[in-house]
């Protein structure tokens, strides 16, 4: 996978914990059991961890960048 990919599917899990978090608390609050919905989140925090090692060992391979500024100007 490219560097830029899993950054961006980091991302979108991230945001999908958040609305499982958020559905979860309203099972509990409705009195409806979420074993099966914690261990799919749990599932869900165990992807990002391994993509996160993943993004990790691909920024390590990448070379360093040019030592170019963002916005810098070109004389």
């Amino acid at each position: 996978m490219q560097l830029e990919t899993i950054r961006s599917e980091i991302e979108r899990m991230r945001a999908q914990v958040s609305r499982q978090r958020k559905e979860i608390l309203q099972l509990q609050r409705a009195g409806i059991a979420t074993a099966s919905a914690d261990a799919l989140l749990q599932r869900m925090l165990d992807r990002i961890d391994a993509l996160c090692v993943e993004r990790d060992r691909l920024k390590k391979q990448t070379p360093p960048a040019q030592g170019k500024v963002l916005g810098a100007r070109t004389w």
